[in-house]
């Protein structure tokens, strides 16, 4: 089995190097799920934000990928963006291998909310008009 990727980076994300981590011929579908900053939140027009980590916050993140890959059988794999982000920037790449589609959609939903669930990762939006605030704490 491949080592498992699973890191916190403060440089901007590669989607291709996160599939590459998964992908392989065995595999008949590989979903990477990007999330991207988006200029809206609540209503409000989003200028950017920021991410702040625990200091073991990529012991959490590789936790959520051991456990997602043990409990389906399958590839994962997941990075972080950390520090000052624009509009449109990615935050996330998570990425799931599988032989069909629709375990690899079900397991990549299933990281995804396991590490927005459990990761200490924290969101400092910054609003038009100069307004930030942290959000979910």
């Amino acid at each position: 089995m491949r080592d498992l990727l699973a890191a916190i980076s403060d440089q901007p994300l590669d989607p291709a190097a996160v599939d590459a981590a998964v992908a392989g011929p065995e595999h008949g579908a590989v979903v990477v799920f990007t999330g991207v900053v988006r200029n809206h939140d609540g209503g409000q027009s989003v200028s950017a934000l920021e991410y702040q980590a625990h200091p073991d916050a990529e012991k959490f993140l590789r936790r959520c990928c051991e456990q997602v890959s043990t409990e389906s059988g399958l590839l994962v794999a997941a990075v972080h963006r950390v520090g000052p982000l624009t509009v449109g920037d990615l935050a996330l790449v998570a990425a799931v291998a599988a032989p069909h589609r629709a375990e690899a959609f079900a397991a990549c939903a299933l990281l995804v909310e396991r590490i927005k669930a459990e990761v200490p990762i924290w969101k400092r939006q910054h609003f038009d008009g100069g307004v930030t605030e942290w959000v979910g704490l």
